[in-house]
């Protein structure tokens, strides 16, 4: 087997991060503002401001534009992101990924156990944050769902995403939160499907091989053309851009459409397994 790179540790620091933050923080101050102040001029919380000054935190390409403008920085904090050595362009925590996510030009998903969150309904998505161990209140149950519901708008923009989703048919068969639940997923995936720019692939369970053993994952490409990967374990996950990990989940995903059903095919599938519920 290839070498594998190496888990990024999301407690380390990264000096150019961290030149940034101290950046944005004196432009801040320097504009007379308090990070909260910030906050309600901006589309970031006070406490992404905050970590991203830490440099806890990335300063995203579109944040970095925003704050520019807001305090009159000409364009100094956009500048310093993109010179940025790539390795701290793209750090590793779920929700530094879902900026990326919202800002892709074009996203592969594999996904083998649960429905991904981007094609989830409300009551699906609700189930899957109510079987979280250990278990959330409900009022965070409620925050996260409206959070994942905000993402999936990503799929009705204009230009539409070019948006490629395989997923096991355990997947389809399953009954997470019942019935009912798991019949409008089902319907639900058959309109995602006909969305522009989306495919949806099945794959069977009888296939004798299967490119995605080693769990799900998904991959990006940015409106600067960068490629990235993405993928989530137990309490883990990492984000990298090196081209061999990016190369080896690219051919892995393209394996998996050739193994998966077509996009006929997996409509006829949902048809059969609705007609079943």
């Amino acid at each position: 087997m290839p070498p594998r790179a190496k888990p990024k540790n999301k407690n380390r620091h990264s000096a150019a991060m961290e030149v940034i933050g101290t950046q944005l923080a004196l432009f801040r101050i320097n504009a007379g503002l308090t990070q909260r102040a910030l906050s309600e001029r901006s589309t970031a919380s006070e406490e992404t401001i905050a970590s991203i000054e830490q440099g806890r935190r990335a300063l995203l390409p579109h944040l970095a534009g925003e704050f520019d403008q807001l305090l009159g920085t000409g364009g100094a904090l956009a500048a310093g992101v993109a010179k940025l050595p790539a390795r701290d362009k793209y750090p590793v925590w779920a929700e530094e990924f879902i900026g990326f996510e919202q800002l892709a030009v074009s996203l592969c998903s594999y996904e083998h156990g649960v429905v991904p969150g981007l094609l989830q309904t409300e009551d699906y998505a609700r189930a899957t944050f109510r079987s979280t161990v250990p278990h959330l209140s409900e009022g965070e149950v409620e925050k996260r769902l409206a959070a994942r519901l905000e993402r999936q708008e990503l799929l009705h923009k204009q230009p539409p995403v070019a948006a490629s989703f395989v997923l096991s048919e355990a997947v389809a068969r399953s009954n997470l939160g019942g019935r009912h639940v798991m019949r409008d997923q089902l319907a639900h995936l058959r309109s995602c499907a006909e969305l522009p720019g989306v495919a949806i692939q099945i794959l069977p369970l009888n296939r004798e091989t299967h490119a995605g053993l080693a769990g799900p994952f998904v991959l990006l490409e940015t409106v600067e053309h960068h490629h990235l990967a993405y993928t989530e374990a137990q309490r883990t996950s990492e984000l990298t851009d090196d081209p061999n990990e990016v190369s080896i989940l690219a051919q892995k995903y393209g394996m998996l459409r050739m193994q998966a059903l077509n996009a006929e095919e997996t409509m006829g599938l949902l048809d059969r397994l609705l007609g079943e519920r």
